[in-house]
């Protein structure tokens, strides 16, 4: 069984720190800033004691002989091991905005005397090969570090070596697109619970809500779609030996449709060998 290994890379600012101590809280055997030479020796001792089987490495621009081979050192560690690679990005402003609430430098303001915006497109320039690797790109713009560390440990906390964990999503399309989804459900298409007045007050985990957004003929016939999707996806992600699929369901405010089709879909996935996580993010 090959150990699950996370690199995480991306922006500095971006939350790598965060998301290293998340994942060491979930129970990945973590080290940041390891040369990428010592990267296979790291894993190979670590993965000799047998209870360690999720592994968290953290690498930025300081690493700089990554970026020298970095699709050859990710192939080869792809064949050996269940590889991921997070990258994380951020808005220029907000990375700014992050500089000066820490009054940290950024590793590159001695290359551009200190314009911390010719360092943040610098590192750009220079992390691009590593991006073009990414399993998946994450921007933490409009993240917390409280809400980036809930997004880390809810997609990848409870993974389980070569299982499948599915992470489901209710949103409102108001309040914009959550940032990493794999897929999305639109059902603004449904009668909306919102304009009836009894309705109003009450979430879609609330049962006459519940009750009026799955007994539509449309709902039903919208399910029975997304059961035949989800029979065909669930098992054909799980032999690719794909660890983690996030699926988003918006409705227009998040309250009411979205969550009452996110928990009957949840009961879909239940039906496979997989985690499941759900989160509805407007309640």
């Amino acid at each position: 069984m090959k150990p699950f290994v996370i690199i995480v890379s991306g922006l500095s600012g971006a939350g790598k720190t965060v998301t290293l101590r998340a994942l060491e809280d979930s129970g990945y055997f973590c080290v940041d800033n390891l040369p990428p030479s010592l990267i296979d020796e790291f894993i190979n001792i670590t993965t000799e004691n047998p209870e360690v089987e999720k592994i968290g490495i953290g690498i930025d621009i300081r690493e700089k002989s990554l970026l020298e081979n970095v699709d050859a050192l990710f192939r080869s560690t792809r064949e050996k091991y269940n590889l991921h690679v997070i990258y994380l990005v951020s808005e220029p402003d907000d990375l700014i905005r992050r500089y000066k609430e820490t009054r940290r430098p950024h590793p590159l303001s001695q290359l551009t005397k200190g314009n911390i915006l010719k360092a943040i497109e610098m590192e750009k320039k220079l992390l691009e090969p590593l991006r073009t690797e990414a399993d998946k790109i994450i921007d933490t713009s409009s993240y917390t570090p409280h809400q980036l560390r809930d997004l880390i440990c809810s997609s990848f906390g409870t993974i389980t070596v070569n299982k499948l964990k599915v992470t489901l999503i209710s949103f409102g399309f108001k309040y914009g697109v959550p940032q990493n989804p794999d897929m999305l459900l639109d059902v603004r298409f449904l009668p909306n619970p919102h304009f009836v007045p009894d309705l109003r007050d009450l979430t879609g985990l609330d049962e006459p809500v519940a009750k009026y957004v799955l007994e539509k003929e449309k709902t039903k016939e919208y399910l029975i779609k997304i059961e035949d999707i989800m029979d065909f996806l669930i098992p054909e992600y799980a032999n690719e030996g794909k660890t983690y699929l996030t699926l988003g369901v918006g409705c227009t405010g998040g309250r009411h449709r979205s969550p009452a089709i996110t928990e009957k879909i949840k009961t879909i996935v239940e039906k496979h060998d997989v985690g499941v996580e759900v989160i509805h993010r407007e309640i």
